[in-house]
């Protein structure tokens, strides 16, 4: 497997010029970037990947559509691009990503992975169906799109298996509602 190494980021998201292995940083808790692309349809179906057994974080769990690391030197349209088709197997444009906004999180799953990072969120409207992609199996386990309502309802409800992430949900639901909502 090929060392991952990150440009490492100060706490206001800039780059220090440093770069480090992926274990490295989630060891120490240094600032690093990721994208974040939810896929919707035409139809305000949403889709949603279940994290395969063996991930380092939350494995088993629903997550957001396509996720992942900036590498170092990636810029964050390439490396979403880079991420959809090593996940999904779809080839896109770049005008096909509509960016949203940059969020700062900080979580700490154990005493040894910090994941502190910007997260640049993405919108890919498509009309491809699950049988146009194939998942990465070291990845992810299952992918399936879900209503929007349906979606809302996981959300609301807090369904154990879905990961939480409140203010990406917000923002979409501001996005959404008035055109896939009840």
């Amino acid at each position: 497997m090929t060392k991952e190494y990150f440009d490492i980021l100060d706490e206001n998201g800039n780059k220090t010029g440093k770069t480090k292995l992926r274990s490295e940083v989630h060891r120490d808790g240094d600032w690093h970037k990721a994208v974040h692309i939810w896929i919707i349809n035409e139809n305000g179906d949403i889709l949603l990947q279940r994290r395969c057994a063996t991930k380092d974080s939350n494995p088993n769990m629903l997550d957001i559509s396509c996720a992942g690391h900036l590498t170092d030197g990636d810029e964050s349209l390439t490396g979403a691009i880079r991420e959809l088709k090593e996940e999904l197997n779809l080839d896109i444009n770049r005008e096909d990503l509509q960016f949203i906004k940059t969020l700062k999180r900080s979580s700490k799953y154990t005493s040894t992975f910090i994941n502190n990072e910007f997260d640049d969120l993405y919108i890919l409207r498509t009309n491809k169906k699950i049988s146009d992609m194939k998942f990465q199996e070291e990845e992810i386990s299952e992918i399936f799109f879900v209503p929007y309502n349906e979606f809302r309802k996981m959300v609301n409800n807090k369904q154990p298996d879905l990961l939480m992430h409140t203010e990406e949900f917000n923002i979409l639901f501001d996005m959404f509602d008035k055109e896939f909502g009840e």
